[in-house]
């Protein structure tokens, strides 16, 4: 994704919607999640973010996937404020128990690896209401939804029917898609935790 002076010049596709989203919210020190690390692009984001000060806690059921995140780190010099974590996303309240500034999901499988090992309805709603229930007030937890492996349309539905949910006056929820793509271009569910008194 070309980058000039830290502005995002491409909008292309839903990864780079949710950095944006990225960028405008986390700052140094926070606290943030990569449920799903994958090859370990989000991370890497997030733990540029955050900086030395901050934390990144970075979940994937995958060796091969932590390996990849790991070695990227290493290479940008961020893998001190990381914490890879082998297990599922739905296990993360047993590791993360700071405030959150922000979540991100990237569901479906590993980019290269096998297509047999995907996020399933049941593990990445209760990953997504542990993130809920660490996220500070102005929080946001963004899902990148990839709807073309088998058992993808299950899986959206459920993510779809727990962010209509949510309290509107607890919670702002969005979908972002691009109209100039195929119905099943991955889009980016977004939940915004409101800063009400």
């Amino acid at each position: 994704m070309p980058l000039r002076d830290d502005k995002l010049t491409d909008l292309r596709g839903s990864v780079a919607l949710s950095h944006l989203f990225l960028r405008d919210r986390v700052r140094a020190g926070d606290r943030v999640v990569d449920a799903t690390c994958g090859n370990g692009n989000d991370t890497l984001l997030l733990a540029k973010l955050v900086g030395p000060a901050g934390r990144v806690w970075g979940f994937d059921l995958q060796e091969r996937a932590l390996d990849a995140t790991r070695q990227l780190l290493a290479s940008e010099g961020c893998l001190a404020q990381v914490d890879l974590v082998q297990a599922g996303h739905e296990r993360l309240g047993e590791f993360v128990t700071d405030s959150l500034t922000a979540a991100i999901f990237n569901l479906g499988y590993l980019p290269g690896g096998d297509k047999g090992v995907v996020t399933r309805p049941a593990t990445t709603l209760a990953a997504l209401n542990g993130a809920l229930d660490l996220l500070l007030p102005g929080g946001i937890l963004l899902v990148v939804m990839y709807t073309g492996h088998e058992g993808a349309t299950e899986e959206e539905k459920a993510v779809l029917v727990w962010g209509s949910g949510l309290a509107p006056k607890a919670f702002n929820v969005w979908t972002s898609r691009q109209l100039n793509r195929p119905p099943t271009a991955p889009y980016l569910v977004l939940a915004e935790k409101r800063d009400v008194q």
